[in-house]
């Protein structure tokens, strides 16, 4: 792989006719497909299903629901409002922000994920009226509805960490690759860091956010580089978690720690980023703990114990910054009464579903998936994949009439990069229990695998826009 700061490692661009050739006659094809769904899909059959479908939301959820249900109703009636010219695939930014992949690699015109048939709306919505069951954009079009599908995403809360903004990333050599210039900022960073030294800080954020294994890749693939490159010696890399554990799946939590050791990636724990100093290269943040002691309650006249949450400012100062704002859902839903008004799920603004049908709890025309999804799983692509069938099926029973049928696990899947070669593919559901598909079941998959950076490398992204994006998986 080269390391030139002129040029991205090379990068492999493969075509609809590639892939379909390699889905058929690999077999590492016919594992992405048992890994990236595990259920299947029919095709063929329609359904006379009746009323207006407004999907909210363009991105892998809404472009593949579309696709989904215009080919299972017969007579469809389907709008979509998205207001994106292009369609990302965002698990690959870490790519683009380690040159693996190229920028334009990750994306295609949103046109050609629009099925036929399908209205499109390029607009951003501005509010929502479940009781009147219309949705208003910001270009003042109203958009009624008999079934409404939300799937417009997470929203990036930039504004919550001070110092810096989507506009200014880069300087100071702060950065984010959840921002697709961001990605490609990264890359240059990453080249010009690992080729003199110093020292790298990584956080994620406390929020829930799409994909969180994502700052722990990009953590791993720099240090990767920086030995790679030779200069590992005279370079510090130290990750900043938000949570009180690495990883919260006990399947695999161990072997990434192991991974932080072995390595020499030092690790703190509890820790939010709450500003940055991009002039002197410092990062402000704070250390969230929760401890316990016995206290005497004089009215009782016993010993109790008591939790005193304790919070200490600090801040480090770092070369190189990867550091992701927090996240939550688009302002409107919040704002439309159908968020969470209690629980851990409230803060985000997220979408009150349940948890297993994906459908509304107060309004049963709705259906959310995604990351915008009340819902206790990972945010990830895989997670849409598995989502995808049951909210169509739902939402094809509630069309007709009848009750939600299908129920949704919470599977997900992390792959997290360990280093330029090997995958750690974290496969769970709600239970944070492991999942493992067909044929990685055959293996022992709480270490990092070649094969699994195979899928990652080569097979995902074909995936994502020939198959996914098409309703196809």
């Amino acid at each position: 792989m080269s390391t030139s700061d002129n040029q991205y490692p090379t990068g492999h661009h493969i075509s609809r006719r590639t892939f379909l050739k390699a889905g058929a006659a690999s077999a590492v094809g016919v594992t992405a497909l048992a890994t990236c769904g595990k259920a299947t899909h029919d095709f063929l059959k329609t359904v006379d299903a009746k009323g207006r479908v407004l999907i909210i939301g363009g991105g892998a959820a809404g472009c593949s629901m579309a696709a989904r249900l215009a080919r299972r109703i017969e007579h469809p009636d389907i709008t979509i409002v998205d207001p994106s010219e292009r369609q990302f695939y965002q698990p690959g930014f870490t790519f683009v922000a380690a040159g693996i992949f190229k920028p334009g690699e990750v994306w295609r015109p949103q046109r050609e994920f629009i099925p036929r048939g399908v209205r499109w709306v390029k607009d951003t919505v501005a509010g929502l009226d479940p009781s009147a069951q219309e949705a208003r954009t910001a270009g003042g079009k109203r958009l009624g509805y008999d079934f409404l599908v939300l799937c417009p995403g997470i929203q990036l809360d930039w504004h919550r960490v001070e110092g810096i903004t989507r506009e200014t990333l880069g300087q100071g050599n702060a950065h984010c690759i959840y921002d697709f210039l961001g990605a490609q900022k990264y890359w240059k960073a990453m080249r010009e860091f690992t080729a003199r030294g110093g020292r790298g800080v990584f956080t994620d954020t406390y929020t829930k956010h799409k994909c969180g294994g994502a700052p722990k890749k990009i953590c791993m693939l720099t240090e990767h580089m920086a030995r790679k490159r030779g200069t590992r010696s005279h370079t510090r890399i130290d990750y900043f978690c938000s949570e009180k554990a690495l990883y919260d799946v006990p399947y695999y939590t161990p072997r990434l720690l192991q991974l932080y050791g072995e390595r020499g990636i030092g690790l703190q724990v509890n820790c939010r980023v709450k500003g940055i100093d991009t002039q002197a290269r410092r990062v402000y943040m704070e250390r969230h703990e929760t401890r316990k002691e016995t206290v005497w309650d004089s009215e009782t006249g016993h010993e109790v114990e008591r939790e005193t949450r304790m919070v200490t400012p600090f801040a480090e100062d770092y070369d190189l910054l990867s550091f992701v704002p927090p996240q939550s859902a688009p302002d409107f839903i919040r704002q439309s009464g159908l968020a969470w008004t209690h629980g851990k799920l409230a803060a985000g603004g997220w979408v009150e579903v349940d948890k297993e049908t994906l459908v509304h709890t107060r309004f049963p025309n709705i259906i959310a998936l995604g990351d915008c999804a009340g819902i206790p799983t990972s945010k990830t692509s895989s997670a849409i994949r598995m989502q995808l069938p049951v909210a169509e099926a739902n939402l094809l029973d509630l069309m007709q009439g009848r009750e939600p049928s299908k129920r949704y696990d919470g599977y997900a899947c992390c792959p997290i990069v360990t280093d330029y070669g090997h995958v750690l593919l974290c496969e769970f559901d709600y239970e944070k229990r492991p999942a493992i598909t067909f044929p990685f079941s055959m293996q022992d998959m709480s270490h990092e695998r070649r094969t699994a950076w195979w899928l990652k490398r080569r097979f995902l992204k074909p995936m994502y826009f020939h198959a996914m994006l098409k309703g196809y998986m």
